[in-house]
């Protein structure tokens, strides 16, 4: 199934890498369910918690978060977000210890979608709340408000990491830049959430070897090889515990500027 991707400014995808690349990466491998963790949560953007202002340094757009991940969204700080290796990873949040905590203390699973960076000019625990080492979740409001009040604007919780769960099917492979030079946005990751290693490969070609992307930024994956669209690509997924393979998503006369997604997904 194929949709269109609205086009991304190379520069800006090159200015991220340099950014991303000055902050601490922690690439951890998955655990099906962590311990609880200490952490903090506030709440931004518009009130309806979709639109691209949840997923603009992960990469996502405004309808990716609408079909994909919905309310369901978090802003990473720094340790989190892990030079974007923690795009796509699911945390359970409960609210903890705050009279603003609704009743039964209920728990709320979000996806990460997007950076909270550092605000340096306030003090860590009087504004700067995505101020490093603190671990702190921005979520959309309707997330959050299944937590606490509104009025409490940021409340202390529990967080961990827990598997993905994907209703819209399986991974999907959005496409930019040419057939010398593909930048691969992965999205829809089920499991672990997030992509450890991704490499293609031209379809239905014995002698075709699979070429290693190397991780651009976000959710984004870079390829350099002349693999032309005469035939369909064939991706290999690494998730952290498993590969998969998905061969169904890109057909022959494949285009930039497109979303493919196949049926495989992981666990």
């Amino acid at each position: 199934m194929a949709t269109t991707l609205p086009a991304i400014a190379v520069a800006a995808a090159l200015l991220l890498t340099t950014t991303m690349t000055m902050m601490a990466s922690a690439y951890s491998p998955y655990q099906p369910s962590s311990d609880w963790q200490d952490g903090s949560a506030t709440f931004y953007g518009d009130d309806s918690g979709l639109g691209a202002d949840f997923g603009g340094a992960c990469g996502y757009g405004a309808s990716d978060i609408a079909s994909l991940y919905s309310t369901y969204t978090a802003a990473l700080s720094t340790p989190l977000f892990a030079d974007g290796n923690g795009c796509g990873r699911c945390y359970e949040v409960r609210c903890a210890n705050s009279r603003w905590c609704n009743p039964g203390s209920p728990s709320v699973i979000v996806t990460g979608t997007n950076l909270c960076p550092p605000n340096w000019y306030l003090p860590s625990d009087n504004g700067g709340w995505c101020n490093p080492p603190r671990q702190h979740l921005d979520m959309a409001p309707p997330s959050f408000y299944r937590l606490a009040a509104r009025v409490a604007g940021i409340i202390p919780v529990q967080f961990r990491r827990v598997p993905c769960a994907r209703p819209a099917g399986g991974v999907r492979l959005c496409l930019q830049g040419n057939s010398y030079w593909l930048l691969v946005y992965v999205m829809n990751v089920a499991g672990g959430g997030d992509v450890g290693d991704l490499a293609v490969k031209r379809a239905g070609d014995p002698d075709c070897n699979y070429v290693h992307a190397s991780h651009n930024w976000g959710i984004t994956f870079q390829v350099f090889g002349a693999l032309g669209n005469k035939q369909g690509l064939v991706f290999k997924i690494t998730s952290p515990q498993q590969t998969i393979v998905v061969d169904d998503a890109v057909p022959a006369w494949w285009t930039t500027g497109v979303c493919y997604q196949g049926s495989n997904n992981f666990y």
